[in-house]
This record gives structure tokens, sequence and C-alpha cells, in this order.
């Protein structure tokens, strides 16, 4: 193994899609460009090197409205690292942004299927998520 980490399976853990009535989805098909992209990344050491990354994906509204609808995917990817790997702030790279760059591409595609599937099928992302530029204004 030469790189820093190796993908052995990745998966959607869980997933919601919730809309309560009619008059939500009517309201929420208006305002839907407002709503926003949430982020959050855990992890979890198992055995022998490896470690379960869960990447949760909001799309939600940050307004104080009584009509919403919530969006969310927890995708989940067990990764295997590298024996070099010793420190600390490399493997926190490798958690934060290498392994999101590499499961980006089928997160967001599952995400967006999600919200074409119920009933928002003119979504899309303008921007793709740069996990480089986020790392690097966390620990900068």
């Amino acid at each position: 193994m030469t790189e820093k980490f190796k993908v052995l399976g990745e998966y959607i853990k869980d997933l919601s899609s919730e809309t309560p009535d009619i008059e939500t989805y009517l309201f929420v098909r208006e305002q839907i460009s407002k709503y926003q992209l949430g982020i959050d990344i855990t992890s979890k050491a198992l055995k022998n090197k490896m470690i379960e990354v869960n990447t949760s994906f909001k799309f939600e509204d940050k307004e104080q409205n009584a009509k919403k609808s919530h969006f969310e995917i927890i995708y989940s990817t067990i990764i295997k690292i590298n024996e070099n790997i010793k420190e600390k702030k490399e493997l926190e790279k490798i958690i934060l942004c290498d392994v999101q760059i590499k499961i980006y591409p089928a997160l967001e595609k599952a995400l967006l299927n999600v919200l074409h599937n119920s009933g928002y099928p003119s979504i899309k992302f303008e921007k793709k998520v740069d996990f480089e530029a986020l790392y690097k204004q966390k620990f900068n």
C-alpha cells in the first residue's frame, strides 16, 4: 500500500427526506433556492488501522420558517490507514480532506437523487465543496 489510505467499503448509512404535507411541499418548492448544505464529519477507530468515517450532508433552510423540508444523508466510508501514518495531523487531513475528496462525487449524486425524487427536479449544487480549502480554513 503506497497510498496513505485505502477505501475498503462505502455505503449510505442513513437517508432522510421529510416533507410533512402538500402545503409545505409547495412552499419549499418556491423557497428551496435558499436552502444550504451543511456538512459534518465524524470518525471512529476500528481494529487493524481501520477507521469508519461518517460524512453527513444536511440540506436545510436556516430560516425560522414553520414550513420546511428536511433532507439528510449519512455516508459511511471504511478506510485502512497505511502503516507509515503515525502523526495525528496527517490522520486528520486524511479523514477531513482526502477521504472526502474521494467520496464526494458519489455522495453528491446520492443526495441530488434524493432531492430530485422528492419532487425538486431542478436542484443542482452550483459549487462543488472544496474540502482542501475547508481543511486549511479550519487549521490555519
